[in-house]
């Protein structure tokens, strides 16, 4: 848990690793939750916040509108195939939440936060529900070849009102860019 007052981060792991990871997470019940969430969150983007808002109902779209709960901003989402398969594997055309924990409550950010670093437990990485929204953006940049487009996509996205804070979020460092320019 954070301290109060204190900035912390996550970092970022590698989306199609993940992705494998999340799989195998959907194969226990005791785990499906988590796989979910992982494959939702690294697919939409959005804040935990938001995907934890989220129902099978609202998965089963193309587009999603959401206010985001952070900034109150309204923002349209694409539902890509990867969830759509998830759904029409994992839903049994349920309606409700897909975050649905044995109590029958939708769950914590903060138990979230312990199940991530106990399944995607990686030595010298700071995990949390955080993570999987900057895989999203690393998996967005990466596809977009490292490029100022990729940036601009994702400042678009995330809602960032610059791209020096689509770097920082990203974890970008200047030999990174550095690299880009020098494979132009």
């Amino acid at each position: 848990m954070a301290i109060k007052n204190t900035i912390t981060t996550a970092d970022y792991l590698d989306f199609e690793k993940t992705m494998t990871k999340a799989n195998s997470l959907l194969k226990d019940n005791k785990t499906k939750l988590i796989g979910i969430y992982t494959i939702v969150a690294c697919n939409l983007g959005l804040r935990a916040s938001d995907v934890l808002g989220l129902t099978w109902e609202q998965l089963r779209r193309d587009k999603i509108v959401v206010t985001e709960k952070k900034t109150n901003k309204t923002k349209e989402v694409t539902v890509n195939d990867r969830i759509h398969q998830l759904v029409n594997k994992e839903s049994n055309n349920e309606n409700g939440s897909p975050f649905i924990t044995q109590k029958g409550s939708v769950i914590t950010i903060q138990h979230l936060n312990v199940e991530l670093k106990k399944h995607f437990k990686t030595k010298g990485l700071r995990i949390s529900s955080h993570t999987m929204r900057k895989t999203f953006g690393r998996h967005v940049y990466k596809i977009n070849n490292e490029s100022e487009n990729g940036l601009m996509y994702l400042m678009e996205m995330f809602n960032h009102s610059s791209l020096t804070m689509t770097r920082k979020y990203l974890g970008l460092t200047a030999d990174e860019i550095a690299q880009i320019y020098l494979n132009l």
